[in-house]
């Protein structure tokens, strides 16, 4: 039961989070938030960062206190220059379901390994 109610809060609280794409590779968090702030209180901004190089992924979410403020985002920043790239500002939508690699057993040679 406590998954079905924590799993019902992430929907309602899905109009509240955007993902900010095309960003510069320098963008940080703070000045994500910074940004942001302009049109309502920012509760979290992450920019994604490759975890083999350290460095941004280009991409980053947003969550905004309230559904009106994230939307005053997305028409605000929307297509809006940062760093001399055009911001993509849209609402978040969960992530797909990851495909199963074929890791264990084989290492991904369908089991003709030599062992």
């Amino acid at each position: 039961m406590v998954l079905m109610s924590s799993v019902a809060a992430f929907w309602r609280s899905m109009g509240k989070k955007l993902y900010v794409g095309n960003l510069p590779f320098n963008a940080s968090d703070e000045s994500l938030q910074e940004i942001f702030a302009q049109v309502g209180n920012v509760q979290s901004a992450k920019i994604i960062i490759d975890r083999d190089t350290g460095r941004s992924k280009g991409f980053g979410f947003v969550e905004m206190s309230s559904d009106q403020e994230a939307a005053d985002a997305i028409q605000k920043f929307n297509g809006a220059d940062y760093g001399g790239r055009s911001m993509t500002v849209a609402e978040a939508r969960p992530m797909a379901p990851r495909e199963d690699r074929g890791g264990g057993f084989g290492g991904g040679r369908g089991g003709r390994g030599r062992y």
